[in-house]
């Protein structure tokens, strides 16, 4: 796979897919911009080389329908002020009129065109559409890790139509960080696995379990290991149909002697709503008709001893329902541990970074990846489709 400093762009007219999926307020604000500086790299590298800097990204599920509060505009105002020039925001991503000001360029410009998912052939990767995004290039650029999953024409068709592909500087720096993590990691590697469900992280565990030296489960998915290990989880997040699985990864583990840690003790309340009652309990002694919504201190005290020797730590999802401030202790007390441990720390999922963020500690994460789902299917070995599609293009 060929990177965009290898390939020639100046005076070309370039079409970065970029990932500007950003939270937006009630009012069309942006909330954070993390996405958006992470593609500067990419953006300023082709503007100093002298290219003709055609931007695209998808902003929500519009499912094929122009939805005005889904729109790209409010990106090119705050792209504008984060590249200190204008970028010039078009009404579609393709059309004639969107080719003729394309055809108006002149180096150095910037162009960002409307949320591709307005066209129902985006996420339907059809030809045609793809062929009409590559009509407005010399030279395609996918830096887009985020959605490097899915098969869309803006990441997979478009480049069976042009001639020169590579990809950006994020899309490198991610494969190159989860490179450092799985395939040749300084061990101790140590995993820390999180969220509602193991069914949607069955793939990633059973991985995981052939390849760290500890694996420690918090957040919800934790009641269905705990299950199966026959304690009662009373009214807790459980998946039954996933007990035998559960159990199947715990051997595995036990098999290849690595150390699986699951939480000693859980914050629980009736409901998970920050005015509920509020205790905490061993594992063993939930209540009738209470939940665990967060790991307990003595849990956090034994996830944060299995952290002490890593030299490579891997986390995805939180330690419970970190939103609700009742519940927040255990995922931000890891959120330290990790932090200001002397590990390589690369960390994926949306809540995970968000949690992150909120204790004010991204700084002291060695890779925060861009890519929720992207990065799952990394860690299950999965290819993912836009990398294959650019590396046939070499």
């Amino acid at each position: 796979m060929r990177y965009i400093n290898e390939v020639d762009i100046k005076g070309k007219r370039v079409f970065i897919r970029v990932d500007f999926n950003v939270p937006l307020d009630e009012y069309g604000n942006i909330t954070d911009d993390t996405r958006i500086r992470a593609h500067l790299p990419t953006i300023n590298y082709a503007l100093d080389e002298g290219a003709k800097v055609i931007l695209a990204s998808h902003m929500g599920r519009p499912k094929g329908v122009r939805v005005d509060k889904l729109s790209l505009r409010p990106v090119a105002k705050r792209l504008s002020r984060l590249l200190l020039k204008e970028v010039k925001f078009l009404d579609d991503c393709v059309g004639e009129e969107v080719e003729r000001e394309i055809s108006q360029m002149k180096e150095g410009d910037v162009i960002l065109l409307e949320n591709l998912r307005f066209h129902i052939g985006e996420e339907k990767n059809d030809r045609d559409f793809a062929q009409k995004l590559a009509r407005l290039c010399d030279v395609y650029i996918d830096d887009a890790f985020a959605v490097a999953h899915r098969k869309a024409a803006s990441n997979v068709g478009i480049t069976e139509f042009v001639k020169v592909c590579a990809a950006g500087f994020l899309m490198r720096n991610e494969i190159e960080y989860f490179k450092k993590a799985m395939e040749n990691p300084v061990r101790p590697l140590v995993a820390i696995i999180g969220g509602a469900k193991v069914s949607d992280k069955i793939g990633v565990l059973e991985k995981l379990v052939e390849k760290v030296d500890k694996l420690l489960i918090g957040g919800a998915m934790a009641f269905t290991f705990l299950k199966a290990m026959n304690y009662d989880v009373g009214n807790s997040l459980c998946e039954d149909h996933m007990i035998e699985v559960a159990k199947n990864i715990m051997a595995k583990a036990k098999e290849r002697k690595i150390k699986l840690y699951l939480p000693v003790d859980v914050v629980v309340a009736e409901r998970p709503s920050k005015d509920a009652e509020v205790k905490t309990c061993p594992v063993a002694e939930i209540p009738k008709g209470w939940m665990g919504l967060d790991i307990g201190p003595a849990t956090t005290m034994l996830f944060s001893e299995a952290l002490q020797n890593a030299k490579t730590i891997v986390w995805n999802g939180p330690m419970g329902v970190f939103e609700l401030d009742p519940f927040s202790r255990g995922t931000f007390a890891m959120v330290m541990y990790v932090a200001n441990s002397h590990a390589l720390t690369i960390v994926g999922g949306g809540d995970t970074d968000v949690a992150i963020h909120k204790a004010g500690e991204s700084h002291k994460i060695s890779y925060i990846s861009t890519g929720g789902g992207a990065f799952l299917e990394l860690l299950e070995g999965k290819k993912l489709p836009a990398i294959e599609a650019l590396e046939k293009c070499v």
